[in-house]
């Protein structure tokens, strides 16, 4: 199928070019291709934490590691109260394994992110052995300012409806770079590249996932 061919080439592309910033890049076709790479890629005993993630409960990666009995998943949804959250995003930092999305990614390999209270960046950056981004082919841009676009336009707004926040966008669905106590948009992040290589894994998956 045409389209199917033109994303694998575009894929191609991508891999190639995360290789060139020390990333390390894979494609799949299906999100059970993706569990069944990560069965095979994490390591038993493993401590793991996420960042929040549309895409990762659309694709069943949550699920997945809340079900698998042989690493440990610190999930912050179980936890009870603001500080037991907190606790676990700090923990982020001496995890194994760190499990995100990201707002886009460029055809060149270069990552952008826009945060709320900075834990998910902040461990993209630093501090856990390994960093798993899984996305969909709809995050991919053409350029860093295609990206950010997409983030402040696509992203952003329905995250802040998801998320239940009293900002400008979560009601006119448009990005008004509001300064307000509800806003995510406080950290912007462009990764272009990795220095511990292949430290950052970016598992990309066909179709739209997330926002």
């Amino acid at each position: 199928m045409p389209k199917q061919q033109h994303m694998q080439i575009i894929a191609d592309q991508l891999i190639e070019n995360l290789k060139k910033r020390h990333m390390e890049g894979h494609y799949f076709h299906n999100k059970e291709d993706l569990i069944a790479f990560l069965d095979e890629d994490l390591k038993s005993d493993e401590t793991i934490t996420s960042g929040g993630s549309a895409t990762l409960k659309e694709l069943g990666v949550i699920d997945y590691l809340s079900n698998r009995e042989d690493v440990k998943y610190l999930d912050r949804s179980q936890a009870n109260n603001r500080d037991e959250v907190e606790e676990i995003m700090r923990k982020a930092f001496t995890s194994d394994s760190f499990f995100m999305s990201t707002n886009a990614i460029t055809r060149d390999g270069i990552l952008v992110n826009i945060d709320g209270n900075g834990n998910r960046v902040s461990a993209l950056i630093f501090g856990p052995k390994k960093v798993y981004v899984i996305c969909g082919t709809n995050k991919i841009c053409g350029d860093y300012e295609t990206a950010y676009a997409r983030t402040k336009d696509l992203a952003c707004p329905p995250n802040c409806i998801r998320l239940d926040m009293n900002t400008p966008c979560a009601k006119t669905g448009k990005c008004a770079n509001c300064l307000s106590d509800d806003c995510i948009c406080n950290q912007i992040v462009y990764t272009r590249n990795s220095r511990q290589p292949n430290r950052i894994k970016v598992l990309i998956v066909d179709g739209e996932w997330g926002f």
